[in-house]
């Protein structure tokens, strides 16, 4: 009923919204994103928005080999006509032997030298994406392998095998090694470095300074920061809450005007502690609140029993939500729902596979989020995972290799896992569906 009314609401209001766009859009592409208590402001107008992660943007911008222009504009187009104004993009890789690990990278060497193609790729896609009004938050490192990271950081200065758990198989002794990144003093140099060339970069098709473009709505200190395994991490959390308020605090000198924030996982990617989560992220040097939520990968769901498994999932899942909610109430600060998914029925990952789990769980994801709207609540936004486009594969295993099309899923992962294809219509409907009701809330 709920939706029926809102629906009603939104249908009365559509003329409208249609007449503002054209007027508000430009505007709107020309401030910044800010932080008022609990909420996110462009100018005086609160930003609610529906966003997706599509790491691979500066790959298709670029002019060199991964590049595909006609692609990127193609899906920047869907994106748009759909109602995502958000995008979540990796903005900074590590050439590394890493089995899993994109090739090329945007860091080559130990001497932070940045691979041009891709810088100028990023140039491309910002530039685009304000051409269409929406914002972007980059990434400037990755807790996992598949981007190289910081295990890659680790071994280019301590001489020290990265521990590749698509090798081993084992993945505490990996996640412990990447954490000592954060106390690993010449790293922090080398990561320093890298971020000062991104940040204060002048995009070479507007002219305009990154650190002075309103497209930019947020630089993330990495993809899933964690101070480690559950098992041994404990003693790397100090050094884990001091990086975080440091690495925040020298981005903020570099980008005033534009937000900061962890890109942690929230108490799943905090040694599943909630209170760690809220000391880590209470800095003021950290403008909002991220979190994640897995309902596979942490064994809540079992796409292979959905029937047995779907429900339970439903209830832990809406509590997690809450939990972080609560978090960012105390804190005072907004908070994003940046990375949550489903795999395809029956774990299939081709296009045109049936996704009625993925649209029932986005749809429950959004529900949660327009009720906390509507209540005054701090919940600003959502970033599904992830966006694949028009992403295709021929490959038996769906294992990606170098010079393969892009997906939303990283190399680590089989191609179409989590990704939302361009043909998906319901599920795009369902997220359309979302971003017609959020402004009005």
């Amino acid at each position: 009923m709920k939706k029926m009314i809102v629906r009603c609401f939104v249908v009365i209001a559509a003329l409208c919204v249609v007449s503002c766009t054209q007027s508000t859009s430009t505007h709107n592409s020309q401030e910044f994103v800010r932080v008022d208590g609990q909420h996110f402001y462009v100018g005086d107008k609160p930003y609610r928005y529906v966003g997706a992660n599509m790491w691979y943007g500066a790959y298709l911008g670029s002019p060199g080999a991964t590049g595909d222009r006609e692609r990127l504009i193609r899906e920047l187009d869907v994106l748009a006509e759909h109602g995502i104004t958000n995008l979540r993009v990796l903005a900074a890789s590590e050439s590394s032997d890493l089995m899993r690990a994109v090739r090329p990278a945007v860091v080559n060497n130990i001497e932070g030298e940045l691979d041009n193609d891709l810088l100028l790729g990023m140039d491309f896609l910002l530039a685009e994406m304000a051409k269409r009004d929406m914002k972007a938050v980059l990434y400037l490192n990755n807790f996992w392998q598949w981007s190289g990271g910081m295990s890659q950081y680790v071994a280019w200065f301590t001489g020290t095998e990265v521990l590749d758990p698509d090798v081993t198989g084992k993945w505490n002794p990996f996640m412990d090694n990447s954490a000592r990144f954060y106390r690993i003093e010449r790293a922090q140099q080398l990561y320093r470095k890298v971020i000062r060339t991104i940040v204060t970069r002048t995009n070479s098709i507007t002219g305009q300074a990154y650190n002075d473009d309103p497209t930019i709505m947020s630089w993330q200190l990495a993809n899933e920061p964690r101070p480690g395994s559950d098992a041994d991490g404990r003693v790397h959390f100090d050094d884990f809450v001091r990086w975080i308020d440091d690495t925040a605090g020298y981005i903020k000198t570099l980008a005033p005007k534009q937000l900061v924030s962890t890109g942690n996982e929230g108490a799943m990617g905090t040694l599943g502690d909630a209170e760690l989560f809220e000391t880590s992220h209470a800095s003021p040097n950290v403008d909002y609140l991220t979190f994640h939520m897995w309902i596979k990968n942490w064994s809540w769901f079992d796409i292979t029993k959905p029937e047995q498994t779907y429900d339970s999932a439903v209830t832990t899942a809406k509590r997690y939500l809450s939990e972080h909610v609560a978090i960012a109430e105390r804190l005072n600060k907004p908070i994003v729902l940046e990375e949550f998914g489903v795999e395809r029925d029956n774990g299939a990952y081709d296009h045109g596979t049936p996704v009625s789990y993925r649209d029932r769980f986005y749809d429950m994801v959004y529900d949660v989020i327009e009720d906390n709207v509507a209540a005054g609540g701090p919940f600003v936004g959502s970033n599904f995972w992830a966006w694949g486009g028009f992403g295709e594969t021929d490959r038996a295993d769906y294992m990606w290799q170098k010079g393969d099309d892009f997906f939303g899923d990283p190399p680590q992962e089989a191609q179409g896992l989590n990704s939302v294809f361009a043909d998906d219509k319901s599920t795009l409907d369902v997220i359309a569906d979302h971003a017609k009701r959020l402004p009005e809330l």
